[in-house]
C-alpha cells in the first residue's frame, strides 16, 4: 500500500513502476469533473479520477496482462496498451483521460501504480516493459 490517504494535504506517494522516480497523486473531489493531480518533480498532470474504475474495468475485460506503453502526449503509442486505451476514442470518455493539453500523455507511467496501491491491480516492476492485469 502506498503512503499517503489521497488527499491533497495528504497525497499518495508512489514509484513509477520501474522504481526509478517517485511522484504524488491525489483526488481532486471538489473541481468539476473530480480529478487525479499527479505531481512529478515541478510538473502536475491532470487525470480524470473516473479513469480508475474505468482503466480497472478494461483491464478485468483484458483479463491478461497488458502492456503499460506510456508515452508523452507528442509520441505515438502502440495499439494495445494502457497508454493507447487512455488516449483513445474508444475507451468511456471518448478520448484523453489527461485533461491538460501538453501534459495529457504519461497515462500508462502514473495511473497503474494507483490502482496497484488500491489494490485493483497487479503490477510487473522491471527496468522496461511493464505490464499490468487487474485482480
Amino acid at each position: 500500500m502506498a503512503a499517503g490517504t489521497g488527499t491533497k494535504d495528504d497525497p499518495w506517494v508512489l514509484t513509477t513502476p520501474p522504481g526509478t522516480s517517485s511522484f504524488t497523486i491525489y483526488r481532486d473531489d471538489v473541481s468539476d469533473p473530480e480529478l487525479l493531480v499527479c505531481q512529478v518533480g515541478s510538473t502536475t498532470l491532470k487525470y480524470l479520477a473516473r479513469a480508475i474504475d474505468d482503466l480497472h474495468t478494461w483491464l478485468t475485460e483484458q483479463a491478461t496482462w497488458v502492456p503499460l506503453g506510456a508515452a508523452d502526449e507528442q509520441k505515438p503509442v502502440a495499439a494495445g496498451t494502457v497508454e493507447a486505451w487512455g488516449r483513445s476514442d474508444d475507451n468511456p470518455v471518448g478520448g484523453w483521460y489527461g485533461t491538460r493539453k501538453g501534459y495529457r500523455g504519461r497515462f500508462g507511467m502514473y495511473l497503474p501504480p494507483l490502482l496497484e496501491a488500491l489494490g485493483l491491480a497487479e503490477l510487473t516492476h522491471t527496468p522496461r516493459n511493464n505490464q499490468m492485469r487487474a485482480i
